[in-house]
């Protein structure tokens, strides 16, 4: 897969899919024509922009290196399990020049409403690195106000209180009291009972609710018009509502950039405290979350194997509240069994953490999230015509599954493998009854039950239920 280039104002943007490799020629490296002998130029400066970038990209799983084939040089970056958008080091200014766009490979479609029906158990992880020279419109900008509300929300509860000298009329006298201004001005408009007094009190910093009201009101302004985007918006609207009420006796201030940075910079403060201050700035500068498109944005990450368990975990949810089931999540650390070794300190593995454990009476169901595209080859291809190291790899997923099942003591026992799929694959395999798979061995005096199906992504989790409890039915 070529990337696709954008050598407006000598600024490019590489686009690639998560679990992919991307070839970059070398060429696009180069300022200019590079003269008669473009590849030794473009050799270079693709080994030094490898180099310069390795950092950054091994935070993004991503390998790298440089290929020549004898006639042209190319940089091969091979993605692993994130998206999101990153900055790279250009060798020629040394600045941020070019970006990574990586997208999901089952496609954007659909990502908003998902982290809708999520719950927002996981977001798009802004990160502290330089702005990309381009803003993806594909992103809704809703999903950046979510990640924003959330720091408010957290930001609210652990705001820090302080003493402060407060003048305010009260119903009854309290520290110094301005007589003669009750006298003059109260009195005479018939306020007997508003007493001008100054006091010290306890109080939430006043300074840092005025940031938070303003950001929350271009936040909602900002919602408000995204109301076509479906059920999700609404939800955000309502909680940002709620949060305005909490700060409706501050008035909202816009803090100027060295107040920002006082408060950012400030050792003393939390990292609640630094993450909510990072969305007030980010609100206050209009920042989105980087892709392509023609405006600054956020470099991001968004891991897609926590974005898929956390998928899968809200199907199974809905599937245990309406068919009943105690679900415990391995994402909540509730599903961790310790391994003990002899000595302690030998061994390898510490523990076992199945994604999800469902626990209905006397039956155990054990769910195991793989963002990998298994089933989808598995129904192109077929197990005989797959590649060796997909076989190798669906081995170790159904190995790893089976050890978990030895944990429960329940007398059944049901592991399922829960694979992503396309849209399209997904209703091609209902078309043709071939959504899941299911297998049997025998575990001693029990015999454990094998289910190999495929989670769609982006369809409705209300379309998705009714299939999964067809194939836990027996």
């Amino acid at each position: 897969m070529i990337s696709k280039l954008d050598y407006s104002r000598q600024v490019a943007c590489f686009e690639a899919e998560d679990n992919r490799e991307v070839k970059i020629p070398g060429v696009a490296l180069i300022m200019g024509d590079g003269g008669r002998s473009p590849e030794g130029q473009a050799a270079r400066l693709a080994h030094q922009f490898v180099r310069q970038n390795r950092g950054i990209l091994t935070d993004f799983d991503i390998e790298s290196d440089v290929h020549f084939d004898g006639a042209s040089v190319e940089m091969r970056l091979r993605t692993g399990g994130k998206v999101g958008a990153l900055p790279l080091l250009s060798p020629t200014s040394g600045r941020p020049d070019y970006g990574l766009i990586i997208k999901p490979r089952f496609g954007w479609q659909g990502i908003g409403p998902m982290l809708g029906a999520m719950g927002w158990k996981i977001l798009p992880e802004p990160l502290p690195l330089p702005l990309l020279p381009r803003s993806d419109r594909k992103i809704p900008p809703w999903v950046l106000a979510t990640t924003i509300l959330l720091r408010m929300q957290r930001l609210l509860k652990h705001l820090e209180r302080r003493f402060g000298v407060i003048s305010e009329d009260l119903r009854a006298p309290r520290g110094r009291v301005d007589w003669g201004r009750y006298a003059t001005v109260n009195m005479v408009r018939g306020a007997y009972d508003q007493v001008p007094s100054t006091f010290p009190d306890l109080r939430d910093d006043r300074e840092i609710k005025g940031a938070i009201h303003y950001t929350l009101r271009k936040q909602l302004s900002g919602l408000q018009s995204q109301r076509t985007s479906g059920l999700v918006v609404l939800q955000l609207i309502k909680l940002c509502r709620e949060l305005l009420e909490q700060v409706r006796e501050v008035p909202p201030l816009r803090p100027s950039q060295n107040r920002l940075n006082s408060w950012l910079f400030n050792r003393f403060h939390t990292d609640v405290f630094k993450s909510g201050i990072e969305a007030v700035e980010w609100t206050i500068d209009d920042r989105g979350l980087a892709g392509l498109s023609d405006l600054q944005g956020l470099p991001w990450r968004l891991s897609m194997e926590e974005f898929f368990e956390a998928w899968v975990e809200t199907v199974v949810g809905r599937l245990a509240r309406n068919r009943g089931g105690q679900l415990s999540s391995g994402r909540k650390r509730q599903t961790i069994t310790p391994l003990s070794w002899a000595p302690p300190y030998s061994g390898s593995q510490r523990y076992l953490l199945p994604d999800l454990v469902l626990e209905r009476g006397d039956e155990t169901i054990i769910f195991d999230a793989k963002y990998k595209s298994h089933f989808e080859e598995l129904e192109s291809s077929g197990w005989r015509r797959l590649e060796q190291t997909l076989q190798e790899q669906h081995r170790n997923d159904l190995l790893q599954v089976l050890a978990y099942s030895t944990v429960p003591d329940s007398n059944k026992i049901t592991c399922c493998l829960a694979y992503p799929c396309r849209n399209d694959t997904w209703q091609s395999l209902i078309r043709r009854e071939r959504p899941y798979h299911k297998a049997s061995v025998r575990a001693g005096n029990r015999q454990v039950e094998l289910i190999l199906t495929a989670f769609p992504m982006g369809v409705d989790p209300e379309e998705i239920e009714p299939v999964l409890s067809q194939a836990l039915a027996g």
